[in-house]
């Protein structure tokens, strides 16, 4: 029996299902007399429908339908998690490369791939906006119909939301220096290994849903909007996801699938290629204006940011990210005065969702970048410039939130320490660093119920979805540590919204601060109950008995859970039930309405050289240094972090959607677009844990895993610099942009 605690690193639960390939995920679940389904889609981004014509597909044999827009309520129904404003199925017109026209559903998946090539859809190519320039463009096209935006002063342009946010007077701060340049960050996949899949069908008088998705019980609550049912009469399977990274947590292809199924009274199953998950989510893409101003003693006089991110034809939860990603843009830094603008741009693209950092490492970049260059210029020690800037415990250094939460310094100092900082490097190395900082959940609201059986033995339910992050780890730990129950006698129940009470949603690092507390209020709750029960069998007052750890302290003897519970129910049996909860309510006149829970905070620092003659880049050490609170499982703590670290180093590296001139993706897949391999890593990889026990998680810990992503970009571009001096302000570092930028170094014309 496994007996693992809190601060063990016990093997992940699920973790040999995974890598023996017995996990069940969306695509392996069979129910029999399923449909397979095929979306229908135009060879362009923006067209506008004249007709589709089903006949050739619906009487191929095998075809049981064929549903286009025409075929569902009307108005066609529309969902989003902030706008209503993406049909089920294009209305009209295709607003990006990859929008369905039409659903195929048919007795095998070939036969409804042959069906969707034969349905017939005429169109017109209409004319289109790709670019932040485009879009922006006065005699731009309108990416969405402003009758969808009332009232919204914006709605004849392309931008969806502009926010601002800051504090002081930056254009009356003094400043010795100042830094004025313009960075862009490219759109990304989140390529998890599993594709979006999503499976249908009737139950009752309602719908079974089964999906890849983090979020559950948001998509419960769309689905029963959609197909206007009660809540109760949709039910979500979410089994545990094979990677999710934001791009699984908003509802896609689940309410056609869902219609489609209940009109065939069959189940419909629908699982996209990898090239078509590549159209179903990405990051979006950034352009940044950042003006630093520093004085001469290295301290920060202002931070002057406009940031315009890409979103793509629908809002998705894109706005948000734009917003939460922007807020934080002036870093963990005191800064007297600061403004930020960031604007939220519609464009023929498809639309983009929450991406792992949530539009943080876009800003991050350009502002790391820019603090480089303002310690070359007033002379200082680029690490000696952040610890003079960097906010102190307690320091609210954004002025209306929480204050600064953990000891930064520390974090800081312990990065420069691993990567050697200062001490001479071999000729044509380079050393960078930065520092990124997340706000973490500004609201959410958790539910656990946790059941300790006769034996012992324990189940815990929780609506939080495990897609790698070992949240179902971490939950048996807590169990196995408030209850004395060896871990593998814990059994943690998610992914059934008709099985587990409700959760919020999985994202925002947050899992295990919120579904935590939750799960650790319930095991509380047991706790209580046993000192009742040990009070009743002993005749000792409540207020004498202990019970942690799994032991039960009378003022003359020590007993088990398990002692006290086996004489407690008797031979009747029976079980402790205990229900938690845990929340953070918003704020309404806070800027995101809601002050952050706990901030992530990471300080990385690379080596790198640089090829000369091909501009291709080899980082030969990585660290990560990230603040926790406390590591309730190290181990995977530590793999977070240098799995984020490599994603980040894709961005950084090599990522990029490329587009041709009718906005189709030139590069979908794993052959054309490129991701870090085991060629790309560093040559040494090394994280560590910053635990101070400051957290407001169980036991003092924080949220973490999107950390150590934030900053790789500035910290390789600035270890590119000082190996070679090319300076390059434009992600991806390919090694063609890094060989232009020697040329332009050398005065050579290319």
């Amino acid at each position: 029996m496994n007996a693992a605690r809190i601060g063990d690193s016990p093997n992940r639960v699920g973790g040999r299902e995974r890598v023996t390939g017995q996990q069940m995920y969306v695509a392996d679940i069979r129910l029999p007399g399923t449909l397979q389904a095929k979306l229908v889609t135009l060879d362009c981004a923006r067209a506008r429908i004249i007709s589709i014509d089903k006949t050739a597909a619906e009487n191929l044999p095998g075809v049981s339908l064929v549903m286009t827009a025409a075929d569902l309520p009307q108005p066609v129904p529309r969902f989003g998690p902030q706008f209503e404003d993406r049909p089920v199925l294009a209305v009209g017109e295709t607003k990006y490369h990859g929008d369905p026209v039409a659903i195929v559903a048919a007795e095998t998946a070939e036969i409804a791939a042959e069906a969707a090539r034969l349905v017939r859809v005429e169109y017109e190519e209409l004319s289109a906006v790709y670019t932040l320039a485009a879009a922006l463009a006065p005699d731009a096209p309108l990416v969405q119909d402003p009758s969808l935006r009332p009232k919204d002063p914006l709605a004849g342009t392309n931008v969806l939301r502009e926010h601002r946010v800051g504090w002081g007077d930056v254009d009356s701060e003094a400043a010795d220096v100042v830094i004025d340049n313009r960075y862009s960050f490219p759109i990304v996949t989140h390529f998890a290994i599993e594709p979006h899949s999503f499976m249908a069908a009737p139950e009752g008088d309602g719908v079974a849903v089964w999906s890849s998705i983090q979020h559950p019980y948001w998509l419960q609550k769309i689905l029963a909007k959609i197909l206007r049912l009660p809540l109760a009469r949709v039910r979500v399977v979410a089994p545990d996801p094979g990677g999710g990274f934001g791009g699984k947590q908003h509802t896609k292809y689940e309410p056609i699938v869902a219609f489609a199924a209940l009109r065939a009274d069959r189940p419909v199953r629908l699982i996209l290629s990898l090239e078509e998950s590549f159209q179903a989510a990405r990051r979006a893409a950034c352009e940044v204006h950042v003006r630093t101003g520093v004085r001469a003693d290295g301290k920060i006089a202002f931070q002057d940011i406009e940031a315009d991110y890409l979103i793509g034809a629908y809002a998705d939860i894109a706005d948000r990210v734009v917003s939460k990603g922007s807020y934080p843009g002036a870093g963990p830094y005191n800064v007297p005065a600061v403004r930020i603008v960031a604007r939220s741009v519609l464009s023929h693209t498809l639309p983009s969702t929450a991406f792992r950092g949530f539009g943080n490492p876009q800003v991050n970049w350009a502002v790391e970048s820019n603090l480089d260059e303002a310690a070359r210029a007033v002379g200082l020690d680029r690490l000696e410039l952040r610890l003079r800037n960097l906010a102190r415990k307690g320091d609210a250094f954004i002025p209306f939130d929480t204050a600064c939460d953990g000891d930064w310094q520390q974090t800081v100092r312990r990065a420069a320490e691993m990567i050697g900082w200062g001490q001479p490097l071999p000729a044509g190395h380079g050393r960078g660093l930065a520092v990124g900082i997340k706000s973490g959940p500004t609201t959410g609201h958790s539910y656990s119920t946790v059941r300790l059986l006769a034996d012992g033995s324990v189940l815990v339910y929780a609506g939080t979805s495990d897609m790698g992050q070992g949240a179902r780890t971490i939950f048996a730990q807590i169990a196995a540590q408030e209850l004395g129950a060896p871990l593998d006698w814990v059994t943690v129940v998610m992914g059934d919204t008709a099985l587990v009470p409700y959760d919020q949603q999985t994202s925002a690092s947050r899992s295990t601060v919120l579904m935590g507390n939750a799960i650790l209020r319930a095991c509380r709750s047991i706790q209580e109950q046993l000192r009742r029960m040990a009070s009743e069998l002993h005749s000792v007052p409540e207020d004498q008995i202990v019970v942690e750890n799994g032991i039960v302290r009378l003022p003359d003897q020590e007993l088990t859970v398990i002692q006290v519970l086996k004489a407690g129910l008797g031979r009747m049996g029976g079980e402790l039930i205990g229900n938690g909860e845990s929340r953070k309510d918003a704020e309404p006149d806070h800027p995101l309405q809601g002050s952050a829970a706990f901030f992530e905070f990471n300080c990385t620092a690379v080596e790198a050289t640089v090829d000369e003659g091909t501009g291709d880049i080899t980082i030969v050490r990585h660290v990560a240094v990230s603040d926790v609170g406390k590591a309730l499982n190290p181990l995977q703590v530590r793999m977070q972090d240098e799995g984020a670290a490599i994603q980040g180093l894709g961005h950084t590296l090599m990522e990029h959607y490329i587009f041709d001139d009718k906005g189709r993706v030139r590069n979908l897949g794993a052959i054309d677009y490129r991701i870090p391999t085991s060629m790309d890593l560093p040559l040494e990889m090394e994280s560590d844990l910053v635990e101070n026990g400051d957290g407001p998680g169980p036991y003092g810990s924080k949220g973490m895993s999107e950390g150590a992503l934030l900053c790789v970009a500035p910290a390789v571009a600035a270890a590119v610099r000082e190996a070679s001096g090319a300076v390059i302000r434009d992600l991806p570092l390919t090694p063609e942009r890094v060989w232009r930028a020697l040329q332009e170094r050398d005065g050579k014309e290319v």
